[in-house]
């Protein structure tokens, strides 16, 4: 990476026009291989200030033009990407099992960069552990890093983890994540991320008001409206496996009574089957899944279980009217291997005035990796701000 008074741009940050440059780095995150000339149609700007805008964005190494092959003869048509020496973020994925370390420059595409297994649970160990791997990214790619953006199966609140049932955790510190205290790290629950990112570029894109639900260890999800989560006063909303929509003589780990998140995962099933509840609740139902052919007991056991997330959900709808529903994770796989249960049990739970046209239920797009781009979104809108691209700009200016 070049220091900062070597970099190739000579363009000062008073001299660029942050609106349209922020409206031209929007299209190309919304529309991964947009040409100059459509960002113009779509944005209604002449011809002449599309091509004074991009090229300032290229000065400042934020984007660049790469030409791609056509079928037609003639000059070669060139499309919008991200800089190769342009800004970008880190996304960590935290989950109950394992972690990932993912990079993800300004069209939001994450690339897998370090990954790892829990060795143990203990908060100081899996936080050391992901933070040398943060360091390490950050080192590599130097001031190019912009934010570091962590997707975490805990509750947040205040941008701080509280609670995580998954991992065994109460209140945890990840200030250590940042790898270095001036860097902006941003902490969202990885349910809630999924759910942002099915809207803004999955399943539900385009969509108003979109109500996400994830099963891994219990069951996430977050309502998700013009583009933004509804994630209440301190940002802890979005808790959907905690509503009292379960069995009241079961315990959650949460400390609640008659949770949700009991009645819908590999806990369910083997509840059902009269086994001992898994270390590892979404491996076992996983597993649970691949036995539904040879084994009526474990259909059976899924069938309630599929049974007992619709009508959790039809609650939901009921109460937050969404345009669409996304399943992600177990979610859809529950759905998808008891089918009649779930769709009974959903119709069931509808208020009348609903069923005729429910909001349609669809699986998330993203699968597994809903969090991690739900992070990359984020931290990139974080950094897609006049006073980030300020910042930016401010590396490259004579002293």
């Amino acid at each position: 990476m070049a220091s900062p008074g070597s970099r190739p741009w000579s363009v000062r940050a008073r001299d660029v026009r942050w609106r349209g440059a922020l409206a031209v780095l929007d299209q190309m995150r919304r529309e991964p291989g947009v040409t100059r000339a459509a960002v113009a149609r779509r944005l209604g700007l002449s011809t002449g200030s599309a091509t004074e805008i991009t090229a300032r964005l290229r000065d400042l190494c934020l984007l660049a033009e790469t030409p791609v092959a056509t079928a037609s003869r003639g000059r070669r048509t060139t499309v919008l990407t991200p800089h190769p020496d342009g800004p970008v973020v880190i996304a960590v994925d935290l989950r109950q099992e394992d972690w990932r370390c993912a990079v993800a420059p300004l069209d939001g595409r994450p690339g897998i960069a370090e990954t790892g297994t829990h060795r143990s649970r203990d908060p100081a160990h899996v936080v050391g552990t992901v933070a040398q791997a943060v360091r390490r990214l950050h080192h590599r790619l130097g001031e190019r890093v912009r934010a570091v953006s962590v997707a975490i199966a805990a509750t947040v609140r205040h941008g701080s983890v509280v609670q995580s049932s998954a991992l065994g955790w109460d209140a945890v510190d990840l200030t250590a994540l940042a790898a270095d205290p001036r860097m902006p790290l941003l902490i969202g629950n990885d349910a809630t991320l999924a759910g942002l990112a099915e809207a803004r570029q999955g399943a539900a894109a385009g969509a108003t008001t979109v109500l996400h639900i994830t099963v891994e260890v219990g069951v996430g999800g977050t309502l998700v409206v013009d583009g933004r989560p509804v994630d209440g006063a301190t940002g802890a909303g979005g808790e959907f496996g905690h509503l009292p929509f379960g069995d009241h003589g079961l315990r959650c780990p949460c400390g609640a009574r008659g949770c949700w998140d009991l009645m819908v995962d590999g806990r369910a099933i083997a509840r059902h089957l009269g086994e001992p509840p898994p270390r590892d609740p979404r491996t076992y139902a996983e597993q649970a899944l691949t036995r539904i052919p040879a084994d009526p007991a474990v259909r059976a056991a899924v069938g309630h279980t599929a049974t007992g997330l619709a009508r959790g959900l039809a609650g939901l709808i009921n109460a937050l009217d969404p345009a669409v529903v996304t399943l992600g994770a177990l979610a859809e796989s529950l759905r998808a291997a008891a089918e009649p249960e779930f769709a009974a049990a959903l119709a069931d739970g509808l208020m009348r005035f609903r069923r005729p046209h429910p909001p349609p239920v669809v699986a998330a797009a993203l699968g597994r990796d809903g969090a991690l781009y739900g992070a990359v979104v984020t931290a990139l809108d974080h950094f897609l701000t006049e006073e980030g691209l300020t910042a930016w700009a401010a590396l490259g200016s004579p002293a």
